[in-house]
């Protein structure tokens, strides 16, 4: 959840692959000439951002983040956007997932639907409604059932993470919390047979998360797609073939 890149290009107009070739880019190697005017930890940042093949891609093909080519990966593996479908984006911002999902269940021509939340601002979408709002809020889940077709959604996607402290086991804790959040909300609007992918961190997902999923989803997965860095403890948690509300 950071500030946008604005841009458009033929990665956002075509609904983006997985399958490209990042091997030269990852050669590259750029120093910033205004190092000694900042941090340690910022230098790094900074630079790991413009050597990182998958942000000079999003940048070039017009996705909001880096973070699309995540989305992109699973979907095209495990093929759970599909045209038509009602979509909710729990932490949205930048945008990148909403874009694809928009491309992916073709509410950019009038079948799907897709509806972000944040709140932090986030620049207008085609194709979607973006609510700006903390989905903590009390008064949250019940403006997105109000927004959605029927009242209910096919995919509920979570990418939400709070803000890390550097210390392991509190960032694991507030974002497993997150993801316990969205999974509750998924299980309250999704219909028959949707799916709900969120993040969590390695280190496994809480006893009572999965227990939670595999009572109410056929099938639950962890995975770690290419586009996630190497060094990251980021996962991703899909659970497929939702039962039905009980």
């Amino acid at each position: 959840m950071a500030a946008s890149n604005k841009g458009k290009g033929k990665g956002a107009g075509s609904g983006g692959s997985a399958s490209k070739n990042f091997g030269d880019a990852r050669d590259l190697t750029v120093r910033l000439k205004t190092a000694r005017k900042r941090s340690t930890s910022s230098q790094r940042w900074l630079e790991r951002q413009l050597n990182d093949p998958y942000v000079a891609a999003a940048k070039r093909e017009g996705w909001r983040s880096r973070a699309a080519f995540k989305l992109i990966e699973i979907d095209d593996k495990y093929r759970f956007l599909k045209p038509g479908h009602r979509v909710v984006d729990l932490g949205a911002a930048p945008g990148g997932w909403t874009q694809v999902a928009a491309l992916r269940v073709k509410s950019t021509e009038g079948r799907g639907q897709v509806i972000g939340i944040d709140y932090l601002h986030v620049d207008s979408i085609a194709g979607a409604t973006i609510l700006e709002m903390d989905f903590l809020d009390a008064e949250a889940p019940d403006k997105l059932k109000a927004l959605l077709r029927d009242g209910g959604a096919d995919v509920v996607l979570s990418d939400m993470a709070a803000p890390t402290t550097g210390h392991t086991s509190t960032d694991h804790l507030r974002i497993m919390g997150l993801a316990e959040v969205a999974a509750q909300f998924a299980t309250e609007v999704l219909a028959p047979g949707g799916a709900f992918l969120a993040k969590v961190f390695q280190g496994g997902t809480e006893r009572d998360l999965l227990d939670l999923l595999k009572r109410d989803f056929a099938i639950v997965r962890h995975v770690k797609p290419k586009a996630s860095r190497a060094d990251s403890s980021e996962l991703y948690v899909l659970a497929t073939g939702f039962r039905g509300r009980k």
